[in-house]
């Protein structure tokens, strides 16, 4: 018992050094290469948290001279090429060891897993801030957001949506032909592009890549994000739909640019599924450190409950794509949102 107590406290005093050590190395940057005190803050307030949980009790068990793991390495650790490529490294450095701190402080304090898990969100949201792309930028300024449907005439739909103010579009087709997709999505994403909104594609990555969409949205079956990462890029918008916590907790671990959040009432886009209702909605609101929009069943009867759960962002299929006038209805639902 005393050997595995003596293991923890060594953990944890190699994570809370890795953790500041990284901080350290992000705070920097964020002070003397971007001018930006709010974030310098940030990163030292993290610090100072982390300070107070290093106590003597766990150096003294520091063993650095019979530490394994001393010259262990990799060839891409004595690489930095970029600026952006070193706060990469570093902001993951300072999430793993996060992890690792939230899990084995549940065996040494357990405030200092729960104190660990907040302080991982708020590098989540860090990380954000320092290598947010131009078309996340956008989705994040998005209130609004179009699941389209099949319909006859899908184009004149979306751009009177688009007249009406919509900026983010997702073109969703599940049962058409690939040329029909292909060809949908296409003209789809020059129209969006004409009014400076973003598109994004539903499921299909390879569609995305042809077709130079702004990103992509995955279902829980779909390819990992990691894999889409590598067809669309770095600055492609990669989004995943949930419905509860666990999928939540996942897509954020994948590193998902945003999450649907839904389907918050019953809905034919989603049929047979159990809706996860304003319960999930206010979990998401406390938990969730990435753009979110709540999506099933939201029109303008509805939606102003969901904002009083807690949601800023919201995502609509019928709502506009079977409105009578859906340019009326897109303008109608951006003032409510405001």
């Amino acid at each position: 018992m005393k050997l595995e107590t003596t293991a923890i406290k060594r953990i944890l005093d190699a994570n809370l050094d890795r953790a500041r050590e990284g901080l350290r190395i992000i705070e920097e940057w964020c002070r003397f290469g971007l001018d930006n005190p709010d974030l310098a803050q940030e990163c030292k307030e993290m610090r100072h948290q982390l300070a107070s949980w290093h106590s003597i009790d766990l150096k003294r068990h520091r063993d650095t001279a019979g530490d394994i793991g001393r010259d262990l390495s990799h060839p891409r650790e004595e690489i930095r090429e970029t600026v952006e490529g070193l706060l990469q490294a570093n902001l993951a450095r300072v999430q793993e060891a996060f992890r690792v701190l939230e899990e084995y402080g549940k065996l040494y304090d357990l405030e200092l897993g729960i104190a660990c898990k907040q302080l991982r969100y708020r590098v989540y949201q860090l990380e954000s801030k320092l290598l947010i792309s131009p078309p996340l930028e956008k989705l994040q300024a998005s209130p609004l957001y179009l699941v389209t449907s099949p319909a006859e005439n899908l184009l004149e739909i979306v751009e009177l949506a688009l007249k009406g103010g919509l900026k983010l579009v997702q073109y969703r087709h599940k049962t058409a032909a690939d040329t029909i997709r292909l060809e949908e999505a296409a003209k789809l994403c020059e129209l969006c592009h004409r009014y400076d909104a973003l598109f994004i594609m539903n499921d299909r990555v390879d569609i995305a890549q042809a077709i130079h969409a702004d990103g992509v949205h995955l279902g829980q079956q779909d390819v990992p994000i990691s894999l889409a990462r590598q067809f669309l890029g770095p600055t492609a918008i990669i989004g995943r739909s949930t419905t509860n916590p666990q999928e939540m907790a996942k897509a954020i671990q994948e590193k998902a640019d945003y999450v649907g959040v839904g389907p918050v009432y019953a809905t034919p886009t989603k049929a047979g599924k159990t809706p996860a209702g304003l319960e999930y909605v206010r979990y998401a609101r406390e938990n969730c450190p990435l753009p979110w929009f709540a999506i099933g069943g939201i029109d303008s009867s509805n939606i102003k409950e969901v904002l009083e759960a807690g949601a800023q962002q919201v995502a609509v299929v019928r709502a506009i794509m079977e409105a009578q006038h859906p340019d009326v209805v897109t303008q109608q639902l951006l003032d409510q949102l405001k």
